[in-house]
Order: C-alpha cells, then structure tokens, then sequence
C-alpha cells in the first residue's frame, strides 16, 4: 500500500507541478479486478478503489495497519461510481446501483466486491479512516440521500451536492462522505472555496469524458497553485488547504473528509476576491 505523508504549508510554497503531483494526486487507482489502497498521514485516511470485473474481489488486509483484519480499527465509506454491483459483508449481501452508498463499521471482517456485469463492471470508491466505536452497515441510495442545490448557471456552478455519511445522514465515528453532480454548461466546484482546520478531505473525479481535464486548485487562499486531474484520479487535501476544481466540461466527484468533527458546514470560507 502506498504511503502519502503530510506537507507543511511553507514546505508547499517551493514545490514544483511534478513535486504536487507526487505528494497529493493519486492515479491509477482504478484497476481491473483490483483493489488499490493508499494510506495518508492525513488522519490516517485510506483512500482506494475496487474494479471487480471477471470475478469477486476481495478487501484484503495490510500489513502496515498491524492489524488482524482491514476494519479491525477502522470504518469505510463505498460509493459505486460506475456499472450494478454488489457487497457481501459478515451477514449480508448488499446490491449498490451507480451513485449508491454503504457504510460498513468498525469490526466487520469481511469485504468482498463485485459486479453483476463484466462487460458494465462497478467502481466502488473507498474511504477508510479509524474507528473507535462501532457503527452498524448501512445503505443509503441516491434517491435518499439529502440533497442541497448550490450556485447557478450565470457562475458556471450550477450543482447538487448529496450528502450520505453526516451528522443526519449515516451515522459514522469520524468519516463524512457525498457526492457531488454538476449540470451542463457548469465546470466550477466548491466555489467559493473554503478551508477546514480540523479536518483533512479527499476528492475523487469522474464522469469526465476523455480528453477533458479537471484543474484542481490547492494551498493557501493567498497563494494557491493547481494540478490537472484526469478521470478516476484523486487528490488528497490538507486541513490548511483550499480544494476546489474546475473543468473543461462538467463532471462528477466524490467528496469525503475525516477529523475533528461530523459536522458539514464546519469550514472557513475564503471570499474570491481573497483568493492569489
């Protein structure tokens, strides 16, 4: 499992694209009939991706977690990005169609991914980060999650932001998890930006055709640089810093975060007219 360790705000002033790039993009993810992990010092939050495509697969433990099982410690978010498919837990079998959410708690010890179709396989998004109490497995839909519609069409933001792991939502011990959908014509994300002292996030995108690019902005709102992200790459975003993207069309994305708190609107807004 690849290891990611924390950045300093003042060390970031003096890096480089490929330096950026290095230290808080993750690509290739997204394998066939893989599944690819990778630890953060962010929270110690996991972050990976399961492509069953000609058989089952397996969430196997790792050795750097010293631990008997994967969610011995922890609790994981999953959210289906592509094809129908399926998790089978300790006690049950649960069916995830495209944009569908499940929680599984600290103390299950097993996770096995599929698809109904390998010629239309699942993408299940994963987000682990430590438990220190238990919280039961959980599905929420698409249709269930809550909704909240954010800017417009005149600012090229016009977007739904679907909150699945919350304060009011699925109950978890630290992880947050949603996802966002933006319409046609609209490329902006999480704009105004904002930053979150007492949490780190990661953003996944998709849904971008090829030969499109996503511009993810990171650092501090006085002093921000950018990286280019293609589909089913993520980026892993420190407590300091800004996270906000835009695209040369629309896309999707899947936020999540892990920290201090639960609570959504828990951030410090940067005005635009700050931003550098």
């Amino acid at each position: 499992m690849k290891i990611l360790h924390s950045v300093h705000p003042d060390d970031f002033k003096h890096y480089d694209t490929q330096v950026i790039r290095d230290r808080f993009l993750l690509d290739n993810i997204v394998k066939k009939d893989a599944v690819t992990c990778v630890y953060t010092h962010y929270d110690r939050m996991i972050v990976g991706a399961a492509n069953p495509v000609t058989g089952a697969l397996l969430l196997e433990n790792y050795i750097n977690l010293r631990a008997e099982y994967f969610l011995e410690r922890r609790e994981i978010g999953i959210i289906n990005v592509a094809g129908e498919g399926s998790i089978t837990t300790d006690a049950r079998t649960y069916d995830l169609q495209k944009f569908d959410c499940l929680y599984i708690g600290k103390g299950v010890k097993r996770v096995i991914f599929s698809s109904k179709n390998s010629e239309s396989p699942a993408v299940f998004y994963l987000l682990s980060a430590p438990a220190h109490t238990s919280h039961p497995t959980a599905l929420m839909t698409i249709a269930e999650a809550a909704k909240v519609d954010a800017g417009s069409a005149a600012t090229a933001n016009l977007r739904t932001i679907n909150k699945y792991i919350h304060t009011d939502g699925i109950k978890s011990c630290q992880l947050v998890m949603g996802l966002t959908t933006l319409q046609p014509g609209s490329v902006w994300n999480t704009m105004p930006a904002h930053t979150h002292d007492r949490r780190m996030e990661a953003y996944f995108y998709f849904d971008l055709p090829a030969g499109q690019k996503i511009m993810h902005y990171m650092g501090k709102g006085d002093e921000t640089r950018h990286i280019t992200v293609n589909n089913y790459e993520a980026v892993v975003s420190p407590p300091w810093s800004i996270h906000s993207g835009s695209g040369t069309t629309n896309y999707n994305f899947i936020w999540g975060m892990a920290g201090e708190n639960l609570d959504y609107t828990d951030m410090d807004p940067v005005s635009i007219s700050d931003l550098r």
